[in-house]
């Protein structure tokens, strides 16, 4: 949406593709406190509002739909999406990613009862009850701050001995007195009959089998780039994260990648942000027939 805005503000003619109003990915989060700007913090769903607020007040106008690929035609661009197609002189990706899975026996199965993947959605169904989290970076040490709020108590599973959040989240992680860190530890199965009752583990250091009782599991053990769009119009990297140049600019003129889809990224809203306006301001140089030096 950052990109949408810059682009219309540059007085281009914008239309921002999206498959649910208000971006897929930050509704999700309760609260985002690393923004600049906002020294309390700001839910996600607000921030995700008035960002789109801006950018259809700038003049971009928002299309919804769901893109299913990009081609080329010429000089021009077409984006191929369930609502239509549309025909653009530059194109700026901004996919996102979704969050991995674990892929063990019995997460499938149970997604829905009792395996999730939004503690803001799910946590207050858990009012009382044990639940767990899986991972150890800023989204499982964050849910787990969320789920705290609710349940009983909070099993946070992690591979290695060490949190790889930022120590803000890990120092209230650790002072939580509902949370329990459970170390070097893996997940084997997600166990139950109609809904999830517990988990079978091991334990990394000892390969000590074991299995712990709770109505629900949280995943968050990284993100993957929604890249498939770009099939057969851009090479990936090994990560199916897109390569760019300083300008966000990938390997074809007029198409830009930015945030969690291009090689390199940080994965931070703030610095997708800024990925997205850079593209903008580099799709406005390109139509203007500068370049980007």
């Amino acid at each position: 949406m950052t990109a949408g805005m810059y682009a219309a503000r540059h007085g281009l003619r914008t239309g921002i593709i999206e498959r649910m109003m208000g971006g897929a990915s930050i509704i999700n989060v309760e609260k985002v406190e690393n923004f600049p700007g906002f020294s309390e913090g700001i839910m996600g769903a607000d921030l995700a509002a008035m960002t789109q607020e801006q950018a259809m007040t700038s003049g971009a106008e928002f299309v919804m739909g769901e893109v299913s690929g990009i081609s080329t035609s010429g000089d021009y661009r077409i984006v191929s999406a369930d609502s239509g197609d549309l025909q653009a002189k530059t194109v700026i990706v901004a996919a996102g990613s979704t969050l991995r899975l674990l892929g063990i026996p019995g997460e499938d199965e149970f997604t829905g009862r009792g395996v999730s993947q939004c503690a803001t959605c799910d946590g207050p169904l858990y009012s009382g009850e044990v639940v767990g989290v899986v991972g150890g970076g800023d989204s499982a040490t964050d849910e787990a701050l969320v789920l705290a709020q609710y349940a009983d108590r909070v099993l946070l599973f992690h591979r290695r001995d060490e949190l790889r959040a930022q120590r803000e989240l890990v120092d209230r992680v650790l002072a939580e007195p509902k949370i329990e860190v459970v170390w070097s530890t893996v997940i084997e199965e997600v166990l139950g009959e109609n809904t999830v009752s517990g988990v079978s583990t091991t334990n990394m250091a000892t390969g000590e089998k074991g299995a712990r009782e709770l109505s629900g599991l949280f995943v968050y053990v990284g993100l993957a780039p929604n890249g498939n769009i770009v099939d057969g119009l851009l090479e990936t990297d090994g990560g199916d994260h897109i390569p760019v140049n300083i300008s966000m600019e990938t390997a074809l003129p007029g198409v830009y990648a930015v945030g969690d889809i291009r090689q390199h990224s940080s994965s931070q809203l703030v610095s997708a942000a800024g990925d997205g306006a850079t593209a903008a301001i580099a799709a406005f140089r390109y139509i203007s027939g500068r370049s980007w030096d």
